[in-house]
C-alpha cells in the first residue's frame, strides 16, 4: 500500500487486544509483586530458594510461549490459544487464593496448590503470551509505518496493566498481614476472566485484518480430532502437571532450566533454517532476530530484578514512610476533573462507535465507564462520611513500587511514540535503539549505585533513589521492548510468525532465569558473597556489576549495530 493512502488512524481491532492485554497482565503483574513476599514471609522460603524459585518461574513463563506458538501456527490459531491459555491462567490464580487461604492451617496442602497454581500460570500463559502480541502486527499491511506506533500503543496497554496490576493486588494483599495475600491473588484471578471475556466477545468483530478477514483463525491444515475438547483437555492438563514437575526439578533437584533453553535455541533454528521455502533474505532476517534477541537477555536479566532483588531492597532498605497529610478536598477536586474526563470519553464512544454494528462494543464501554463513576462516586462518599479533613499517607506496602516503571511508560510512551516519527531521516535504526536502552538501564543502575554507596548494612535510603532508577528503567525499557516486538514481527516470514515471536520470549525467559541466579547474591546482614571472583560484600557492590554488565552489552550491541541494519534490507529486486 503506498505511503500516502495509509489512514492515519489504527484499527479498532489494536483497541481490543489492548484491553486484552491489559487485563492479563494485571493478573501477571499484580501476583507477581506479592509473589517473592509471599514465599518469604507467608510460605517461609528463605531468600535464596525464593529468588531461585521467581527465577524458574519467570523463566519458563516465557518458555512455555514456543510451545504455544508452535500449537496456534499449526493446529489451534491464535484466538483459540489466547481463550483457553487465558482460561487456564484464571484457574491457577484461584489455586494460588487457595493456598494462601491454607497456608495456616493446613501447611503441607498450600504448598501442594502453590506449585499447582503456579504450574497452572505457567501453562496458561504459553498459549496466551505469544499469539495476542503476533496479531497486533496483522492488523496492518507490510510496509505500514503505523507498525511501530502500534506496539507503542499495545505496549501501553501492558504497562497500564502493569500499573494497576500492583497498586491494586498490593494494597489488597500486601497489608503486612501474611493472611491477605489470598486477596491479591484473588484479584488476578478476575482480571483474567475479564481479559477471556474481551476476546470471547469482540474478537470476531474487530480483530480483521486490512482486507476484513477475522485474523487467528483455525489453520485450513489443521486436523479436525486435534481440535476436539476430548483432545484438547486432557493435553491442556498433562501440559499443566509437565509445567508443575519442571518447575518443582529444577528449584529442588537439578538446575536444568538453562541446558533446556539453549537446547530451545537449537531447535527453532533448526526447524526454521531447514525450511526449503525461505529465500536468503528471509533466513538473514531470521538471523538478526537471534542475534538481537541474545542482546535482550542482558537487558531483562538486570531489568527483571524488580521482582526479587529490587522488592528485598524495597522492603528492608528503603525509607517507605510518608506521612503525607492530604486534604480532602483536593481529593474531592480531583473527582470532579476525573469525571470530566468520564464524560468526554463517555461522548467519544458514542460519535465513534455510533453504527448498529458495534452496538455491543458501546455498550460494554458505556458499562464500564460507570463502573469506573460509581467507584469515584464511592470514594467520595466515604471521604465524607469519615468527617476528617486530611486523610493519612503514612507508609508505601514494598509491593506498589513494582508499579512505577509501567506507571512512568504510560505517562512517557506517547512521548516516544511521537519522537520516533519526529526525527526523520535522522530517526536511530531498531538495532541502535535497542542499544540505547541498554545503556538507559545501565544508568538507572549508576544512579542508585550514588544512593547507597557507603551505606551500613540495614540502612534506609530515601525514595528517590528507587523511585528514578525506576524512571531510566522504564525510558531504557521504551527504546528496546516495543521496538524489539514490531522488529521480530516485521522480520518474520508469516508462517513462523507465532514461533519467532516465541523466541524473543525465549530470550526472556533466559533472562529471568539469570535474573533469579542474579537476585540470590543480593547481600544479605552483612554476608559476602563471591561471584565470579567478583565480591559483593553490600548493596553497593551489587547494583555496580548490573553497571557493568548492561552497560558492555550496550556498547557491544552499537558496534554491531550498522551490519544488522544491513542485513535487515531487503534487495529491491527481490519480494519478501
Amino acid at each position: 500500500m503506498p505511503e500516502t493512502s495509509q489512514p492515519l488512524s489504527h484499527p479498532k481491532g489494536l483497541y481490543i487486544l489492548f484491553v486484552t492485554e491489559m487485563w492479563e497482565r494485571f493478573n501477571y503483574y499484580g501476583m507477581r509483586a506479592v509473589l517473592i513476599l509471599f514465599m518469604t514471609k507467608a510460605l517461609l522460603f528463605s531468600k535464596v530458594f525464593a529468588a531461585n524459585l521467581y527465577g524458574s518461574y519467570t523463566g519458563l513463563i516465557y518458555l512455555t510461549p514456543l510451545l504455544g506458538g508452535y500449537i496456534a501456527d499449526r493446529y489451534w490459531g491464535n484466538r483459540r490459544s489466547i481463550i483457553i491459555g487465558g482460561i487456564v491462567m484464571a484457574i491457577g490464580e484461584m489455586i494460588l487464593f487457595i493456598s494462601a487461604s491454607l497456608f495456616h492451617s493446613y501447611p503441607s496442602a498450600s504448598l501442594l496448590l502453590f506449585f499447582c497454581g503456579l504450574g497452572c500460570m505457567i501453562a496458561g500463559n504459553g498459549f496466551f503470551k505469544p499469539n495476542i502480541s503476533s496479531l497486533v502486527g496483522q492488523l496492518y499491511v507490510e510496509g505500514d509505518k503505523r507498525k511501530d506506533t502500534a506496539y507503542t500503543i499495545f505496549y501501553m496497554g501492558i504497562n497500564t496493566g502493569g500499573a494497576l496490576g500492583p497498586i491494586i493486588c498490593g494494597l489488597m494483599g500486601d497489608t503486612g498481614n501474611p493472611a491477605d495475600f489470598k486477596w491479591a491473588f484473588l484479584a488476578g484471578g478476575i482480571s483474567m476472566i475479564i481479559s477471556v471475556i474481551v476476546q470471547l466477545a469482540f474478537h470476531h468483530r474487530y480483530v480483521t485484518d486490512p482486507g476484513g478477514h477475522v485474523l487467528g483463525l483455525t489453520p485450513e491444515q489443521a486436523p479436525a480430532k486435534l481440535l476436539q475438547p476430548f483432545v484438547i483437555i486432557p493435553g491442556l492438563v498433562l501440559t499443566t502437571f509437565l509445567m508443575i514437575g519442571l518447575l518443582y526439578l529444577d528449584t529442588t533437584v537439578v538446575n536444568y532450566l538453562s541446558y533446556l533453553l539453549l537446547a530451545a535455541v537449537g531447535l527453532i533454528a533448526i526447524i526454521i533454517l531447514r525450511d526449503k521455502s525461505l529465500t536468503r533474505t528471509e533466513k538473514q532476517r531470521i538471523k538478526v532476530i537471534f542475534i538481537i534477541s541474545f542482546f535482550v537477555i542482558f537487558f531483562w536479566a538486570a531489568f527483571e530484578q524488580a521482582g526479587a532483588s529490587l522488592t528485598f531492597f524495597a522492603d528492608e532498605q528503603t525509607n517507605r514512610k510518608l506521612n503525607w497529610k492530604i486534604p480532602v478536598w483536593s481529593i474531592l477536586l480531583l473527582s470532579v476533573f476525573l469525571m470530566y474526563g468520564l464524560y468526554n470519553l463517555f461522548r467519544k464512544t458514542q460519535k465513534q462507535l455510533s453504527s448498529a454494528a458495534d452496538h455491543l462494543l458501546r455498550r460494554t464501554i458505556y458499562g464500564l465507564l460507570f463502573l469506573f463513576l460509581l467507584g469515584i462516586v464511592g470514594v467520595d462518599v466515604y471521604l465524607l462520611m469519615r468527617r476528617e479533613n486530611v486523610l493519612l499517607l503514612d507508609e508505601i506496602p514494598p509491593s506498589l513500587f513494582l508499579s512505577l516503571g509501567s506507571i512512568y511508560i504510560v505517562i512517557f510512551a506517547p512521548f516516544f511514540a511521537w519522537l520516533w516519527p519526529r526525527l526523520g531521516k535522522h530517526e536511530p535504526s531498531a538495532p541502535v535503539k535497542m542499544a540505547i536502552g541498554l545503556l538507559l538501564l545501565s544508568l538507572g543502575y549508576l544512579w542508585i549505585v550514588f544512593g547507597v554507596k557507603e551505606i551500613s548494612p540495614g540502612t534506609k535510603v530515601s525514595i528517590i533513589w528507587i523511585t528514578g532508577m525506576y524512571a531510566l528503567h522504564s525510558f531504557g525499557e521504551l527504546c528496546l521492548s516495543p521496538i524489539g516486538l514490531s522488529l521480530v514481527n516485521k522480520l518474520s516470514p508469516l508462517k513462523f510468525s507465532s514461533l519467532l515471536m516465541a523466541v524473543w520470549f525465549l530470550a526472556t525467559a533466559a533472562a529471568n532465569k539469570l535474573a533469579g541466579v542474579l537476585s540470590t547474591l543480593y547481600p544479605d546482614k552483612g554476608k559476602t558473597i563471591i561471584f565470579g571472583g567478583y565480591a559483593i560484600h553490600s548493596a553497593y557492590d551489587f547494583f555496580l556489576l548490573f553497571v557493568i554488565m548492561v552497560g558492555v552489552a550496550a556498547m557491544v550491541l552499537l558496534m554491531v549495530s550498522k551490519r544488522l541494519s544491513a542485513m535487515m534490507v531487503t534487495p529491491k529486486n527481490l519480494s519478501r
